[in-house]
C-alpha cells in the first residue's frame, strides 16, 4: 500500500491518496479539499482497476453534494469498453474510454502512464472519461501521452483544449510535479 499527498500549486488545496496494488488489480481511494475558480469543495473518490490498470469503476462524492458511480465492462458481444451508471443504464457517450481524468487530481495521469507502458518518444492518443469537479459533469475527451523520458517524464496533451504539460513522475508513475497545477508534498512509500 502506498500513501501520497499533493498540494495545488496555488496552495489552496490538498489531496491524500492511498493506492493498493495486488496481482488481481488496483484500488485507489482519495480525499481532496480544493478550489476551482474560487469555489471550495471537498471530494472523495475511489477508482478500481484490473491488473492491467484498466479502470473498471469510478465512484465520486462531493461533501454535502452530488455523487457519481460509473462502471466499465468488456463483453463479447461488441460492447468493449462500455460504461454504465450505478443502475446499469448505458452511458453511450463514454463508449471506447478506458481511462478516467478527474480535474481535481493529478493521480488520474498515472492511469494511462501505467497502462500504456510507452517507450521513449512514443505517443498515444486515448479517449477518457473526463470528470469536471466540482460540477461533476461527465464527457468523453481526447488526450495524448508521449514518453519524454521513461519512468520519469511524460507529455500530456488535452486535444480538446489545446493544453499541454510535461509531467514528472516517480518510478511507480505517480506524479511528482504537474507544472502550475500540482506538486507532491509527501509519500510514495509503502505503509
Amino acid at each position: 500500500m502506498k500513501a501520497v499527498r499533493w498540494s495545488q500549486q496555488d496552495g489552496a488545496g490538498l489531496e491524500h491518496l492511498v493506492l493498493n496494488e495486488t496481482r488481481d488489480g488496483v484500488v485507489i481511494e482519495s480525499a481532496v479539499v480544493g478550489d476551482d475558480e474560487a469555489r471550495a469543495f471537498g471530494l472523495v473518490y475511489r477508482i478500481e482497476c484490473d491488473a492491467r490498470w484498466q479502470v473498471t469503476r469510478l465512484a465520486l462524492k462531493l461533501a454535502g453534494g452530488a455523487s457519481l458511480d460509473l462502471h466499465r465492462r468488456d463483453g463479447n458481444n461488441g460492447d468493449a469498453h462500455a460504461w454504465t451508471d450505478a443502475h446499469g443504464e448505458p452511458q453511450e457517450s463514454l463508449r471506447g474510454c478506458i481511462d478516467v481524468d478527474i480535474t481535481a487530481t493529478p493521480f488520474t495521469n498515472t492511469l494511462p502512464i501505467r497502462r500504456l507502458q510507452l517507450e521513449r518518444g512514443e505517443r498515444r492518443v486515448i479517449r477518457v472519461v473526463y470528470v469536471r469537479v466540482p460540477e461533476l459533469t461527465v464527457s468523453a475527451a481526447e488526450q495524448a501521452y508521449t514518453c519524454v523520458e521513461p519512468n520519469r517524464r511524460y507529455r500530456y496533451e488535452g486535444l480538446d483544449t489545446d493544453f499541454t504539460a510535461d509531467i514528472t513522475v516517480d518510478e511507480s508513475g505517480l506524479v511528482l510535479d504537474y507544472p502550475g497545477l500540482f506538486k507532491r508534498v509527501s509519500g510514495g512509500e509503502r505503509r
